[in-house]
């Protein structure tokens, strides 16, 4: 078990529609990291942008992406989780993969689909949350709009991390880091944000805001609103030392989904 986890969080612009473009430029950001890391975070949809058009774009599970993804594991010697169109049974799916350093990966369908944009009519929501156990660390991987629904996220697992990958627009940017914080705190858990910016083919406008907050709510990561690169170290002394002392997720409410 590894007592700090380094994760890497990548804030960047999309070219839209055009996932082998994507892909390069994502290769052409590793190559920058200034030393080791654990995870790399990308955002939502990171080939394409939050596009409706799937006929178009969509990949089967073994596509291209995800053979890129275990790829760059492989060569960076760590894991790389972020979201892509996925085709499979004649249905579409807003789906992350989070694939870990020696090229084998687990997989989250997108639970709550974005009507606003009518993500709903295109994409099938998934029904089971994923919890990874990577290095000692059990990671909680959700998709932007799942961000709104707490009780799809809530710790009944004592999970220690939970990311969001998203393409959340500037128009809502207060809700994005209102919501970030307070699923760190009633989870008491790190909680992890990763968006992108700049404009996508509809000319919707995002700014980033990607942040990392600790299990009390306090931001430990920088928030920009352009491109970045910021490797975060996370601390499992930090969180066992605080559940210990304050014990808030023993009193939290049971309740079974269905």
């Amino acid at each position: 078990m590894k007592t700090d986890l380094k994760i890497t969080l990548v804030q960047s612009e999309l070219i839209w529609e055009n996932a082998s473009a994507n892909r390069e430029l994502f290769s052409k950001k590793f190559q920058t990291f200034e030393g080791e890391t654990d995870l790399i975070v990308l955002p939502e949809m990171f080939t394409t942008g939050f596009s409706m058009n799937a006929k178009k774009l969509a990949e089967p599970n073994d596509g291209e992406s995800l053979n890129w993804m275990i790829s760059e594991a492989r060569k960076h010697n760590c894991a790389i989780t972020g979201s892509v169109i996925i085709s499979e049974n004649d249905k579409f799916y807003n789906r992350l993969f989070f694939v870990l350093p020696d090229g084998t990966y687990e997989k989250y369908d997108k639970k709550h689909t974005f009507t606003l944009a009518k993500e709903n009519e295109t994409y099938t929501a998934g029904n089971e949350r994923l919890i990874v156990n990577f290095k000692g660390w059990k990671i909680c991987p959700l998709i932007c709009y799942d961000l709104r629904f707490p009780v799809w996220s809530r710790n009944t697992e004592d999970y220690d991390v939970l990311i969001y990958v998203a393409n959340w627009p500037k128009v809502r940017t207060v809700a994005w880091d209102t919501l970030l914080r307070a699923r760190a705190i009633e989870n008491m858990s790190y909680c992890v944000g990763v968006n992108r910016v700049g404009f996508d083919g509809n000319d919707h406008e995002y700014v980033g805001h990607s942040a990392v907050y600790d299990v009390l709510g306090k931001q430990v990561s920088p928030s920009a609103f352009d491109e970045f690169i910021e490797t975060v170290t996370l601390s499992k002394e930090h969180i066992e030392s605080n559940r210990k002392h304050l014990q808030f997720l023993n009193d939290r409410d049971k309740f079974t989904l269905t």
